[in-house]
């Protein structure tokens, strides 16, 4: 599956749209990331916990979005986005969107 945050891939020509697909996930800050996030607030830094929370959910997030391209029959996914949303509090929704292809 090739992947582009841009409407095209290079090189390569777009013969089927296929419409958007989208994959999200729904994390809970952890309480031992919490302690430590606190702590960088005092000292200064990185929150290093929370960059890997976020990196995690990005990461599944694309995964569920690859996997709804490949049930419908795309080989690539352009226009890739991301976007964010406070469900509850301690928990925030990671949600990645594009525009599901066929490129030759």
């Amino acid at each position: 599956m090739k992947l582009s945050n841009i409407e095209t891939i290079p090189g390569k020509n777009i013969t089927k749209f296929y419409g958007m697909v989208s994959g999200s996930t729904v994390r809970a800050k952890h309480i031992g990331r919490d302690l430590m996030a606190g702590l960088k607030n005092i000292v200064g830094g990185e929150l290093v916990g929370y960059s890997e929370l976020l990196q995690e959910s990005r990461e599944e997030a694309m995964k569920r979005m690859v996997a709804q391209a490949n049930e419908i029959g795309a080989n690539a996914i352009v226009n890739i986005r991301f976007s964010t949303s406070s469900v509850a509090q301690g928990a925030a929704e990671l949600y990645c969107y594009g525009t599901a292809v066929t490129v030759e």
